[in-house]
């Protein structure tokens, strides 16, 4: 079993009005017992700024993973209705344009390594934060994407070194067999990195598959930029191929 915590830090209630201070309580709580079958993670999220991104919040959450067995960070899905709130409620908005993906740019992903420099269980992605505290290979098969593990463990780096396989065209269409969503797919091309796909009519099939595989699965046409893997290019000096 596994607890994920979701912890902002976010003070202004027109914006999360839950208190952050309930799921730092409850981490420490779960946290506590040394003797323990679950495992726990703060799943610090989402990242924002101007509301939550200063020193003092860093700072803060720094203090509080150290009572979490992993955290896991990211930014916010700003999306077209996360934009009409914030204009209908007459809040600051955090950014110029939405996108279909988590926004983190670049100098405050930078800030938060630094701040969690001295930390082992820092991840970006969740599942591999999930995988690390259970002794598992990563279920998405992140492995792949060697730009996402230079922040994790050496440990967990042989542990899913070890399960990672690139899987044959073969073995992607076997494993989409089971699902009426996928009867129109086609692998374009598969690399050490990852399976491009086409023919997904959303998001879910492709989940499934990763899962199936432990390998990454790629939209064609959503494709995954190097060294901001499934994040916007918002607050990136510029497009990565």
């Amino acid at each position: 079993m596994t607890l994920l915590f979701t912890y902002s830090g976010i003070a202004d209630p027109g914006i999360e009005p839950y208190p952050s201070r309930v799921a730092a309580t409850s981490l420490k709580l779960m946290s506590a017992p040394l003797r323990r079958k679950y495992r726990t993670i703060l799943y610090w999220r989402p990242l924002v700024p101007g509301l939550n991104d200063g020193d003092e919040h860093l700072a803060a959450a720094f203090e509080l993973s150290e009572h979490a067995d992993a955290t896991v960070f990211t930014g916010l899905f700003y999306r077209d209705q996360i934009a009409e709130y914030y204009k209908a409620n007459g809040l600051s908005e955090p950014y110029d344009g939405t996108a279909r993906r988590k926004i983190v740019p670049e100098t405050l992903e930078r800030r938060v390594l630094d701040t969690f420099s001295s930390s082992a269980a820092l991840f970006r992605k969740t599942s591999c934060a999930v995988s690390y505290v259970h002794n598992l290979p990563d279920y998405n098969g992140h492995y792949g994407i060697r730009e996402l593990c230079d922040i994790c463990p050496l440990s967990q780096l042989e542990v899913c070194s070890m399960a990672h396989q690139v899987p044959t065209a073969e073995d992607i269409q076997q494993a989409a067999r089971v699902l009426p969503e996928a009867d129109a797919l086609q692998v374009v091309d598969i690399s050490k990195r990852a399976a491009i796909v086409s023919g997904l009519a959303t998001e879910h099939p492709r989940y499934f598959l990763q899962h199936a595989l432990g390998f990454q699965v790629h939209d064609q046409h959503h494709p995954h930029h190097q060294n901001r893997h499934g994040r916007a290019d918002i607050g990136w000096k510029e497009p990565s191929a």
